[in-house]
């Protein structure tokens, strides 16, 4: 099930990082992460929300492109390829098809790309959640050195 959400190879590369079992350093990134994804996500709702043009879409093309690299960098493959399609539809493009779109047909689609990666995150978000709350030892008290 686990592979189902995160890339366990790219998820281990990081957990390595770690000096000790407290996961201080991964842990901070995956945070670091859930702040962004959440702004990242206003920031689309607000574009998504104003006047529709071209700039609203390069907008979400370039949100799309932010958190498609920091979804990549720790192993959310499914946030990651949903993030590439908002990437590409905000310039006006289906990659799949090799063709262009209307902006009318950019929108619609980034808008229901927009609620799936939404799930796709809060799924992984749960599961990196539950990873941390299950494999971290508390870091022993400062005063006890």
């Amino acid at each position: 099930v686990d592979a189902d959400i995160i890339d366990m190879v790219t998820f281990n590369q990081i957990i390595e990082l770690d000096e000790d079992e407290t996961h201080e350093f991964s842990n901070g990134m995956i945070t670091a992460y859930f702040a962004q994804a959440e702004q990242t996500f206003k920031n689309m709702d607000i574009a998504l929300s104003e006047k529709k043009n071209e700039e609203d879409l390069k907008k979400l093309s370039s949100l799309g492109h932010f958190l498609k690299g920091s979804s990549a960098a720790l192993g959310l493959y499914k946030v990651q390829a949903l993030c590439a399609k908002i990437q590409h539809n905000g310039q006006r493009r289906d990659e799949e098809k090799d063709e262009n779109l209307t902006e009318e047909e950019s929108l619609s689609r980034i808008k229901a790309l927009r609620l799936h990666v939404k799930e796709e995150y809060d799924i992984a978000e749960k599961w990196l959640k539950k990873w941390y709350d299950t494999n971290t030892t508390a870091a022993p008290d400062e005063e006890d050195s």
